[in-house]
């Protein structure tokens, strides 16, 4: 009676780590958000950590020298590509936006002239059925105004963040810099701080919930990135030759994120609009839509073996659930931490396994 007692405690006992492991892992996630800058420079940190470790073991420098240098080249970079990226989005944007006058100009025209030229009355219709479809033109006509209103105001509130975007960049940069420069400080810190058997336990679950994450955020980043490069060299190649692609870089972006998506993919854009253009009788932009979309689809199922398949050991449809559960709590945000998430719980499970936790609660 008194061993199964103790054991029915210890049991207890892992039960309770259980919960407040995932309640803790719930407040993080909450909490995630506003710590985002933070967040951000890890990754970041993890991402530049082999290029610093390259130049140290290349040309001998100390870590610090190393990491100044590996950190002045991605901001240059990184600051490179947001000139470039942001100037062609307000091009395109812009010209995006006067499209849409023009198109609505000429709906609303077209509208005009058949309604001049239908008579309603001929059809002997009951009557609340004729003010239902005379009223429509003018609803339909006031629908598109409302919706480019409503898109502009959310122009004007994205620029009015770009102070706090601002901020929010420049706290990403300077704990980047810390967390590549001092990290070895940083870490001799945090294990100063806890007990030797508590480094001891955790730094090999923490090393693989790192690994697994870094993986994750890798093979992701490198995949959505060559779906993006592709799809907008590949439509400056089709302006090139003659077949006119209006927004290449807001539509690449539109197939990155898509891409970026568990089980759909870069031919939930391409097929539609290729099958849609052949339709409409420009046979040259289906064609090379086909062709744009089978070098991505040929590339993507080269990579994602190598990238995905024996690092993650998580179906799409789970990270598809991750995604959502993510989206639903915190946004957007929550569609990229969402994953994260699932492989930190993943790790966790895991380990119970191992160590016969969970067989222990399930037999008994």
């Amino acid at each position: 009676m008194v061993v199964e007692l103790g054991y029915f405690t210890k049991v207890i006992k892992r039960i309770g780590i259980i919960a407040i492991s995932v309640i803790v892992l719930i407040l993080l996630f909450k909490l995630s958000v506003f710590y985002m800058p933070f967040l951000v420079a890890f990754i970041l940190a993890l991402t530049l950590e082999q290029p610093i470790r390259f130049f140290m073991k290349k040309f001998g420098f100390k870590r610090r020298t190393s990491s100044i240098i590996i950190f002045l080249i991605a901001i240059a970079i990184i600051t490179g590509l947001l000139v470039w990226g942001i100037s062609t989005l307000v091009s395109e944007a812009s010209n995006l936006m006067q499209g849409l006058n023009t198109y609505i100009d000429k709906a609303y025209t077209q509208i005009e002239n058949i309604s001049s030229q239908f008579d309603i009355k001929r059809l002997h219709l009951p009557e609340q059925v004729e003010k239902v479809i005379e009223t429509s033109n003018d609803d339909f006509l006031n629908n598109i105004t409302t919706w480019v209103k409503n898109s502009l105001s959310k122009l004007l509130d994205f620029l009015k963040q770009i102070p706090t975007i601002a901020i929010y960049t420049s706290i990403t940069l300077v704990a980047l810099y810390f967390m590549c420069v001092d990290k070895v400080y940083m870490i001799d810190e945090i294990e100063h701080h806890l007990p030797t058997k508590w480094v001891k336990k955790l730094g090999t679950h923490i090393h693989e919930i790192i690994t697994s994450v870094g993986n994750y955020l890798k093979a992701e980043f490198i995949l959505v990135l060559v779906s993006f490069v592709i799809s907008l060299i590949g439509f400056y190649v089709l302006n090139i030759i003659g077949i006119e692609i209006s927004y290449p870089l807001l539509i690449a972006l539109g197939i990155a994120f898509v891409d970026a998506l568990p089980i759909l993919g870069s031919g939930t854009i391409m097929l539609p609009w290729a099958v849609i253009s052949a339709a409409d009788g420009n046979i040259e932009l289906a064609v090379g839509l086909l062709v744009l979309w089978g070098i991505m689809s040929v590339v993507r199922q080269f990579l994602e073996p190598k990238l995905v398949s024996n690092k993650l050991g998580i179906h799409p449809i789970f990270t598809l659930i991750a995604m959502y559960t993510g989206f639903k709590f915190i946004g957007v945000w929550g569609m990229v931490l969402g994953p994260i998430i699932l492989i930190i719980l993943k790790n966790i499970f895991s380990t119970l396994i191992d160590k016969g936790v969970v067989k222990a609660i399930l037999e008994k």
